[in-house]
């Protein structure tokens, strides 16, 4: 279970031990936003793992009927195989009917479904910009800030006449930007991002190393999906060390995660999202056929249109999968996963302190990244709410990446609060592989055909 690999046990009785726990002491009510996304299943099953949370509601929300009602179906086939009887779980399409009196709000919106999907990756390749993932930098992560962070601004209005004091738990992409626009947007509300890619690398790093995960020692921070283990180290040795040497001796490894260790023989570090995700945030890797041939690998390696080619099949999949556990042809695994919002809302219930890598305000905290954005940092989480805390400065090298990813955020979370097309082609200008690919003419004819292309879902821009 991922709550063992966390040690999340043993803080539990180390809490216990110092007389802080004090259990979940009131009927919870969350909600959940976009109740058809993938994330529902375990984040749902992780709350119904929570110690001590014995009753509450969870409501679902969904624009989709046919999907909420499925993910009902489900939560309720959750509670029943895992004995809480004391929760119940609800179903809308009105968010309004619902977020009065809320606790904690998830975010997994999608906004658009697959309706897109080819426009974010069809209308850029054709100058050019060759992308993998597609949903948080680049025209890809642009467009679908532009369809989803007006609808999410939407969502914090409500919440800041019904609910002003729950915890926004955003897990929608891209991270950075939703973060940094309700930061600017609505700065009094309890707003963080959630990934889980620093749990995965750095699980992912002790099985490089072949190192027990436990024994691991490290440090991270940046931005989302670009955050840096400044420190790895094994009983007092440099982990890093023992990593060029298994790749100098194991030409297979290299092919498991090409451009992040790429990117660690140049730049000394290792990033935390996956290669093929990694090399649309960069000017390096995918600006030239070659360089994407001789880099990039299948699948989340760095497939071309990898995401465009297969998240319409994946959705289906999901959809189906939800289906067989509902009547039973599918066992429903009650175990819980290493998604953090059930450890975060553990925290801030039972007063057990609980560290969370989060994407928050740069109020100082990485001193060398903007001061006006948005940072993936450790976080503590207690009674008291989630605490950020100082990280101190990158290395240079490491802090010029983020600051690139940061330009580009900055005017792509003003274009989507001013609704403008001229800060949107700005953005786009900023982002570092779609300049190394395009002339700046090149990319205001590319973000005006998307425009054209997505108007349906772009309302109110001018």
């Amino acid at each position: 279970m991922a709550e063992k690999k966390f040690g999340h046990e043993e803080h539990m009785k180390k809490a216990d031990n110092l007389g802080i726990l004090s259990g979940v002491s009131r009927p919870l009510k969350i909600v959940f936003l976009g109740a058809g996304s993938g994330f529902f299943k375990p984040v749902f099953t992780d709350i119904m793992n929570i110690p001590g949370a014995e009753n509450g509601t969870i409501a679902l929300v969904d624009v989709d009927r046919k999907r909420l009602e499925l993910s009902v179906e489900l939560g309720g086939k959750i509670i029943a195989a895992m004995k809480r009887p004391g929760w119940k779980v609800i179903g809308t399409t009105e968010r309004k009917e619902v977020l009065e009196g809320a606790d904690y709000l998830i975010n997994c919106i999608e906004v658009s479904g697959t309706s897109c999907v080819r426009f974010d990756n069809d209308i850029p390749a054709s100058y050019g910009v060759d992308q993998c993932i597609g949903d948080t930098m680049g025209a890809g992560g642009l467009f679908k800030a532009l369809r989803t962070v007006p609808v999410f601004l939407e969502v914090l209005k409500d919440v800041s006449r019904l609910c002003p004091n729950a915890w926004v738990l955003n897990y929608t992409n891209p991270m950075s930007i939703m973060c940094l626009a309700a930061m600017r947007a609505y700065p009094k509300l309890h707003v963080v991002g959630l990934c889980h890619s620093v749990q995965g690398t750095s699980h992912q790093l002790a099985d490089y190393a072949q190192i027990p995960y436990s024994e691991l020692i490290w440090n991270c921070g940046g931005v989302n999906h670009l955050a840096w283990f400044t420190r790895l180290e094994h009983k007092g040795r440099d982990v890093y060390e023992i990593l060029r040497e298994k790749l100098a001796s194991d030409k297979e490894l290299l092919a498991k995660d090409p451009v992040r260790f790429d990117m660690m023989k140049y730049m000394g570090y290792f990033v935390t999202e996956s290669s093929g995700h990694f090399s649309e945030y960069l000017p390096y890797y995918r600006k030239r056929p070659e360089l994407i041939r001789k880099h990039c690998g299948a699948k989340y390696l760095g497939e071309s249109s990898f995401y465009a080619n297969n998240w319409p099949q994946w959705r289906i999949d999901s959809d189906a999968k939800k289906h067989d556990f509902v009547s039973g042809k599918e066992p429903i695994d009650t175990s819980r996963s290493w998604e953090y919002a059930s450890f975060l809302i553990e925290a801030m219930e039972t007063n057990a302190p609980f560290v969370a890598h989060l994407t928050v305000p740069n109020t100082g905290l990485i001193p060398n990244l903007f001061a006006d954005n948005v940072v993936e940092v450790p976080c503590l989480v207690n009674r008291k709410g989630i605490f950020p805390t100082y990280f101190g400065k990158l290395p240079g090298q490491c802090a010029a990446i983020c600051a690139s990813n940061q330009s580009f955020f900055n005017l792509a979370a003003d274009a989507c609060i001013e609704k403008s097309k001229l800060q949107a082609e700005r953005a786009l200008m900023l982002d570092p592989l779609t300049a190394a690919v395009c002339a700046p003419e090149e990319i205001r004819a590319m973000t005006r055909k998307l425009f054209a292309a997505e108007k349906a879902f772009l309302k109110g821009y001018k």
